[in-house]
């Protein structure tokens, strides 16, 4: 049975409300990069054949994470930036061609795409705060629509899409479907298959608890088979390790994305962090996260100086509660938020509070109790 209080020894005091920035490690993750350490420094190099199954296994997680057909279609990248760099700039383009964003997409999924203006490439934005947000994107669509590149989750407000319908009319129309995954997985259930998603890039230092540096990059076989490259090394070959071979052949599986060596001590983390997730079951990660996102919204909502301005509705939640409070500073307020210890963001035009599963109702308390008294001091 998995203790999270064991897992998540916080120091004395902190309420931690960031994992939509940058999550704390579980315990048996930093045990396990510690453990990674002590062999290199002791060992050297000298089990690397173990540390080759430990990113085996790691592609395996991440295959259960999403729902992937194969673990021949997850790729080990750095961050959710080079993954979507990875797609735009392995994409044939003719000029006129259009590519769909939203208008509240943090600026990884914003600014790769208006890059490729200079290849005669249209970024075309829907606007979200509509009453059917959905149907915005879809308006969007025409005979020049080539990708439609959205966020799972909105990071600012924690808005949530519909990834499905706007999957199944992808796939209607031929057009390429790429997900911002980072403030969705490891938070609640993502299934690329039900909701036909052609691409999926995700940092794992955010819900999945991992250490920066290691992404998931998938891409289902049809959309691979269209992307040209721009690194090539050692690593993305189809016989890697065989150094002696004067010939190549680029990988047929996603290794083609990975041009030199791997993260291992990235690996190392995140698989650990993968696998306190894949014991609870993302089911009951997602109940436990949404008992947190009501307990804060009821909490907060009885101030009247409190606005909340994340979206209220269930099927629109996340991890995400974004509020204002009336006349106030909230940079300032976020600076002494982090000084009485209670751990979040200023995004949003607000503060940004990001539980996770493991967050006490206590916590919670204490960190509204904390906004109301530095709201009236």
């Amino acid at each position: 049975m998995v203790c999270w209080q064991d897992e998540f020894p916080l120091s004395e005091g902190l309420v931690y409300l960031n994992h939509a920035a940058v999550s704390p490690w579980p315990s048996r993750t930093s045990e396990a990069v510690c453990r990674f350490a002590q062999e290199n420094m002791h060992q050297g190099a000298r089990y690397y054949d173990q540390w080759l199954k430990m990113e085996e296994k790691l592609r395996g997680q991440l295959r259960v994470l999403i729902n992937a057909p194969s673990t021949d279609d997850i790729a080990l990248l750095k961050n959710t930036s080079e993954g979507l760099s990875v797609l735009a700039y392995g994409l044939t383009w003719r000029p006129g061609d259009e590519v769909i964003i939203t208008d509240q997409e943090f600026p990884s999924n914003r600014i790769v795409w208006e890059s490729l203006q200079v290849k005669g490439v249209t970024v075309l934005v829907a606007q979200l705060d509509t009453s059917n947000p959905e149907q915005a994107i879809l308006d969007l669509f025409s005979k020049k629509t080539r990708v439609v590149s959205v966020s799972a989750v909105q990071y600012a407000s924690g808005f949530t899409l519909s990834l499905k319908k706007l999957g199944l009319a992808c796939k209607a129309q031929g057009v390429i479907f790429c997900v911002d995954a980072i403030q969705a997985i490891g938070c609640q259930p993502f299934d690329v298959q039900a909701c036909k998603i052609d691409c999926a890039v995700a940092d794992g230092h955010k819900w999945m608890m991992g250490p920066e540096g290691v992404a998931l990059f998938y891409t289902c076989p049809s959309l691979r088979n269209q992307l040209q490259l721009n690194q090539y090394g050692w690593h993305m070959v189809q016989h890697a390790g065989d150094y002696e071979q004067k010939t190549w052949s680029i990988a047929t599986d996603s290794k083609r994305f990975e041009c030199g060596s791997p993260n291992m001590l990235g690996v190392h983390g995140l698989s650990a962090s993968l696998s306190l997730l894949l014991e609870l079951g993302l089911e009951t990660v997602h109940a436990r996260v949404q008992q947190s996102i009501q307990i804060l919204l009821t909490s907060l909502s009885e101030k009247d100086e409190v606005c909340i301005l994340s979206v209220t509705e269930p099927h629109r939640r996340s991890g995400i509660v974004t509020f204002s409070v009336r006349h106030q500073d909230h940079q300032q307020l976020h600076q002494q938020l982090l000084e009485h210890g209670v751990i979040c963001a200023h995004r949003g035009g607000g503060i940004r509070f990001s539980p996770h599963f493991y967050t006490s109702e206590a916590q919670l308390e204490q960190a509204c109790a904390t906004v109301f008294q530095l709201s009236i001091s």
